[in-house]
């Protein structure tokens, strides 16, 4: 019943900038964790945004990715700036959430949006 959409991704050169956003919709009671894995071809975690605002980064991006999440719209994003050619992959979209509160939480995967970093 959660789905999660992407949007954002495509073609940038080296040091251009992408902004992905990601909307989960269902049923969502609240969310414990927003974040964006990438695909390339392994799942490693870029950035992740959790309860009470808490953001952790990879190494590789940290001072040129910014995550953000708005609550009210169930939607992440992530500011890539300053692209290089090792940031391309398919980035996946993650969320954490409550179908119903004082619940487990449960995970929800989006399909990935594609970003390729080429001149």
């Amino acid at each position: 019943q959660v789905q999660l959409v992407e949007s954002g991704g495509g073609l940038a050169p080296p040091g251009g900038s992408l902004r992905l956003s990601c909307t989960a919709s269902g049923k969502i009671s609240s969310i414990t964790a927003m974040g964006w894995n990438r695909q390339a071809p392994g799942n490693e975690l870029v950035a992740v945004t959790t309860t009470g605002g808490a953001t952790r980064y990879a190494d590789s991006v940290q001072g040129r990715f910014t995550i953000s999440r708005d609550s009210a719209k169930n939607t992440v994003y992530l500011q890539m700036n300053n692209l290089k050619p090792e940031d391309a992959g398919v980035y996946v979209c993650y969320v954490g959430y409550r179908s119903r509160a004082f619940t487990p939480s449960k995970d929800a995967w989006g399909q990935g949006t594609q970003v390729t970093v080429s001149s």
